[in-house]
């Protein structure tokens, strides 16, 4: 999959250093994925959600963090829409992201 949108990943990073592994890690397997359903997704990531509109969540770093992308099978992209603490997610509409 291509990711679109690691900038977001470094700003977070520098906030958050505690999850620079985690989300490297994340980065390793999701460019190396050939995801073609949601099926494929939970394969690699089985806590990831789909929430509609071709956005889904993942779990980071134990589910202290958050990441909301939106997921084009056909495209083979992944663009990041947003990354945050467990709170800052509670806050957010991931379809309208």
């Amino acid at each position: 999959m291509n990711i679109r949108r690691k900038d977001i990943i470094d700003d977070f990073i520098k906030k958050h250093a505690d999850a620079k592994n985690a989300l490297q890690r994340w980065i390793e397997i999701v460019e190396k994925a050939e995801w073609k359903s949601h099926k494929d997704i939970k394969a690699n990531f089985p806590s990831a959600d789909y929430v509609g509109n071709e956005r889904y969540v993942f779990n980071i770093r134990g589910n202290n963090y958050r990441m909301a992308a939106v997921v084009i099978f056909v495209a083979g992209s992944l663009t990041i829409r947003f990354l945050g603490t467990h709170a800052e997610y509670d806050k957010i509409d991931c379809k309208t992201i």
